[in-house]
């Protein structure tokens, strides 16, 4: 199994088989519009630029979960993230990413790549990382999203080969999308 047998919906609620990205190494991301980490898509959006011409996509799944921080409807999220980082790269219909309601597509995710811990930016790492434990001493253990900007890289073979969490550097992720590409 890979993630083209993956169906969702886009922006528009139009279903989009994940088929169509067959071929080019992917990042997969849930975020958020009003979020410490929504500057990220200023980077990310750089990175797309610089690398879609060699077969690279990020898909971008808003997702409401964590602090409310995606709020709005999906075209006030997409005029959002158009006119403030000026976004070209696909945008799909917001989505739960855990519980009962999770998007299959994140199930398979989560189970390919699991958690395994904050890296990067040490400030934001601690932080999430005392909130979390506060409010589920047994939160390390699980492979749930713990925030928004968790990204998952595939490659051309449709295989998830990584996990980063919100706090993980761009420059490095970068750095391993050009290994795949």
């Amino acid at each position: 199994m890979n993630i083209y047998s993956f169906k969702v919906l886009d922006k528009k609620g139009r279903e989009v088989s994940l088929d169509e990205y067959k071929g080019k190494v992917l990042l997969i991301i849930n975020t958020a519009t009003a979020c410490g980490f929504t500057p990220q898509y200023e980077a990310l959006e750089a990175m797309y630029k610089r690398l879609k011409d060699r077969g690279f996509e990020i898909l971008d799944f808003p997702c409401n979960q964590f602090g409310a921080q995606a709020p709005g409807s999906d075209e006030e999220i997409a005029s959002f993230c158009t006119l403030k980082f000026g976004t070209e790269f696909p945008q799909f219909k917001k989505l739960e990413v855990n519980g009962p309601g999770q998007s299959p597509l994140f199930a398979y995710l989560k189970e390919q790549k699991g958690f395994k811990g904050f890296d990067g930016d040490k400030k934001m790492a601690g932080l999430l990382s005392d909130m979390l434990y506060k409010a589920d001493p047994d939160y390390a253990a699980k492979s749930d999203i713990k925030w928004n900007f968790t990204k998952f890289l595939v490659d051309r073979r449709g295989q998830v080969a990584e996990r980063f969490e919100p706090t993980h550097d761009l420059e490095d992720i970068e750095k391993r999308v050009k290994e795949l590409l």
